[in-house]
């Protein structure tokens, strides 16, 4: 009855225990969900009031598959202002969601058997959309103590003539990381060497405490005809919901992204885009206040975390997401329950602490838990103190 395409790919781990959680809070139990990979912020009201005046212009319509002219033109002009990339405008299109925007790139440049190179950890879902596209995810280790760190003699080994693409993404889910100049300076040197894309997933670019972003695209002109990049203003302005995504990148292949897309969703939802032009348009001071709160609550959690014995974390420079290393309460026990990976690690806290995690083994670091910290300052303490509680319980 399913396909043998369906049978590679496994479900999101991040959305699975997001659901459990939730259902957990429906019967009356007291979770705190730190496994969220959306800010806990409102949308700025002038966001909301310029979807509001769509509805009541009766902008309800299908738009063109790319965009509308005016949002297309907004992210051009982000583009330009914020990244030094200057792309027309049938070098971006729109989707639902930077994950749609992924998926259309994935779908568009993937051939049986092609290769794409993974940086890992990863978010949960790059190595999957390969698999949907055709391709084979080929992952390379990524340091991330102190910052983004590849080793270039591994990624030099695994590029082979099926290399299609690498995508690299910074800051960084779920380390928290990101790249330095001289990283992305590398990388891209060796795509255009070795003439490979890349796929630049940027969604948490504003969200960086250390530092300043820089896009691998505006690293000269070689590199940008080879790099699509991925944004959107899910993470920016918390509009996760909204479902509005975008891509810039070399002409030939957003075409191929836009004939993709209309065929499937057609068009992102036309309310939506009108909030998302007013959010890239309009004033930004929310986006460096919630900026400044996260950074907040990141010393805070980390401070709390590392004060757990056994547990290891890196320090955060962006994004909202400690990655602790979990490793030595791997192969204990308490009671009935046995600790075998991350997996169980986090159904354990999940069911004994009620506190929601993500389990490393998702992002293919089993060694590790995800915790976020787009949640209240007194869910952080709270949710820190459950799981130190449930650590001290397991015995090896």
């Amino acid at each position: 009855m399913l396909s043998a395409r369906l049978a590679r790919v496994a479900e999101s781990a991040t959305l699975a225990i997001g659901t459990r959680a939730k259902e957990m809070l429906r019967e009356g139990r007291n979770v705190v969900n730190l496994s969220g990979g959306e800010p806990d912020f409102d949308t700025p009201s002038f966001i909301k009031e310029a979807a509001i005046q769509a509805l009541r212009d009766g902008f309800t319509k299908y738009t063109p598959v790319a965009g509308i002219p005016e949002l297309i033109q907004a992210i051009r002009d982000k583009f330009k202002r914020d990244n030094s990339l200057s792309y027309s405008s049938s070098q971006i299109m729109v989707s639902c969601g930077a994950k749609e925007a992924l998926y259309n790139a994935f779908q568009a440049i993937c051939n049986p058997g092609d290769e794409v190179v993974i940086l890992s950890p990863y978010w949960v879902s790059y190595p999957e959309q390969v698999k949907l596209a055709g391709g084979i995810p080929v992952f390379v280790y990524l340091d991330f103590r102190g910052g983004l760190k590849l080793e270039k003699g591994e990624l030099r080994q695994v590029i082979s003539p099926r290399t299609k693409a690498i995508i690299i993404n910074t800051p960084h889910n779920p380390t928290g990381g990101t790249f330095s100049l001289e990283e992305l300076e590398e990388i891209a040197e060796l795509a255009v060497t070795q003439d490979f894309l890349v796929i630049a997933d940027e969604i948490y670019e504003k969200l960086i405490y250390e530092g300043t972003h820089v896009s691998i695209a505006s690293l000269g002109n070689e590199i940008g005809k080879r790099t699509i990049t991925i944004n959107g203003v899910s993470k920016t302005y918390s509009m996760t919901g909204w479902r509005i995504g975008y891509a810039g990148g070399p002409e030939e292949i957003i075409e191929g992204m836009k004939k993709i897309q209309s065929q499937s969703t057609s068009c992102a939802n036309s309310i939506a885009q009108r909030g998302a032009q007013e959010a890239l348009l309009g004033p930004q001071d929310d986006v460096e206040k919630a900026r400044g709160e996260f950074q907040k609550r990141c010393q805070v959690m980390l401070d709390r975390v590392s004060q757990i014995e056994g547990v290891t974390c890196p320090k955060p420079q962006g994004a909202f997401y400690l990655f602790p290393d979990v490793s030595c309460f791997l192969g204990t026990h308490d009671g009935d329950w046995s600790i075998r990976n991350s997996v169980d690690l986090a159904k354990y806290l999940l069911e004994k602490a009620e506190v929601a995690t993500v389990p490393g083994s998702a992002f293919g670091a089993d060694s590790h838990l995800r915790l976020s910290y787009a949640v209240s300052l007194d869910e952080i303490h709270e949710g820190v103190d459950r799981i130190k509680e449930a650590l001290g319980n397991l015995q090896g």
